[in-house]
């Protein structure tokens, strides 16, 4: 790639991945024909699927996985640890056996508005919108649109 792209080389890219400058990819899944943003970072064991928009600055940790043909926002930030903590019961800093990744799922069509937070073991559905700025703190129907601090549902999409 180049200088400012860091890509580690156990990550799987589709057909026709576009990459911007200044991302960290490792031990990710990326689908075809979906495009990356500035300063993304993707963690191991995330996945990406086909035809998506990753726009800048956006968090994608370990345990997230975005269906096909989702649009994520600026600065959306995924969650995967309910209870995160610093250090472990001896005083010393955690490392990764010391907790466990919960999985948080962006299904098919759905859009994630910038600035977002997404907390892990939620489900957003099909086509579900999350608006600009939201908290999501549990489960969005399909074709919902939610928004707010804590999410809610404000109406729903006609099918």
């Amino acid at each position: 790639m180049n200088e400012f792209v860091c890509i580690a080389p156990d990550v799987k890219l589709g057909k026709d991945v576009r990459l911007s400058k200044f991302i960290n990819l490792y031990g990710c899944e990326v689908g075809d024909n979906t495009k990356i943003g500035a300063f993304v970072e993707i963690q191991k064991n995330a996945k990406v699927g086909k035809n998506c928009k990753v726009s800048s600055h956006t968090f994608v940790c370990e345990g997230v996985i975005i269906e096909d043909d989702v649009f994520i926002g600026h600065s959306v930030t995924f969650i995967n640890d309910s209870y995160p903590r610093a250090t472990a019961a001896d005083g010393q800093l955690q490392t990764e056996h010391d907790w466990k990744v919960e999985q948080t799922l962006i299904k098919r069509g759905a859009s994630i508005g910038s600035g977002s937070t997404i907390l892990s073991k939620v489900t957003v559905g099909e086509k579900a919108i999350v608006g600009a700025g939201s908290v999501v703190t549990k489960d969005v129907p399909a074709n919902a649109i939610v928004a707010g601090n804590p999410a809610k549902v404000l109406r729903y999409l006609n099918s």
